[in-house]
């Protein structure tokens, strides 16, 4: 089955520390249209310490959805190249989404 391209767009994600369970956790950065605490299910690599520390910003491309009625998350492709964001990267792609809202 195809990917409908006109679903996913563009979102700024970074990784934090659960501090209930002591291990990174993949969500949404603020200032966008989801929320902070929003579940981000992706490639399970961007949650691997040994590669990422903790606060490691990325730009994925991401759909909202829920499964089967349950609490709605995004969900990015596992297969999508990995796309690794400078703190001012991300400040620029914040800055440019808050000007494209209305």
């Amino acid at each position: 089955m195809m990917r409908d391209p006109w679903a996913y767009r563009e979102v700024a994600v970074h990784s934090v520390l659960d501090a209930r369970t002591g291990r990174l956790q993949i969500r949404p950065m603020p200032g966008q249209a989801f929320a902070p605490s929003m579940r981000v299910q992706c490639a399970r690599a961007l949650s691997d310490p040994a590669q990422y520390p903790a606060g490691t910003r990325f730009l994925l491309n991401a759909k909202l959805t829920d499964r089967l009625g349950g609490e709605p998350f995004l969900f990015a492709w596992h297969g999508d190249p990995v796309q690794v964001l400078s703190a001012a990267q991300a400040r620029k792609f914040l800055a440019a989404f808050r000007r494209g809202r209305i």
